[in-house]
């Protein structure tokens, strides 16, 4: 029974701190991606070799109909780029 409260209570004293980097994570990882697909034209498969090391929980999808790449890093964050004509890929609104 202690180890569970002591489990509870770690997650909810690591849990703003986690969020905040698996948001950076999936903002950093949506971006590069989306510019690998839609600026570079190279397939979404390719754009994992630009991530920096660590980002292996990251997962990528794109809806090519709306030029856009999401990365998700699972149950803590998701963000999406948008490919915009003459200025790049842009980060989506970040969700509080």
């Amino acid at each position: 029974m202690l180890l569970a409260v002591i489990a509870v209570a770690a997650a909810v004293w690591f849990w703003q701190p986690l969020r905040a980097y698996a948001l950076t994570g999936a903002s950093y990882g949506a971006r590069v991606a989306c510019s690998c697909r839609y600026v570079e034209g190279r397939p979404l498969g390719s754009c994992r070799d630009d991530f920096e090391p660590g980002m292996g929980l990251v997962h990528l999808s794109e809806d090519d109909q709306a030029r856009s790449v999401t990365a998700t890093f699972p149950l803590l964050s998701r963000q999406t780029a948008v490919f915009r004509e003459g200025e790049g890929c842009v980060l989506e609104r970040w969700e509080n």
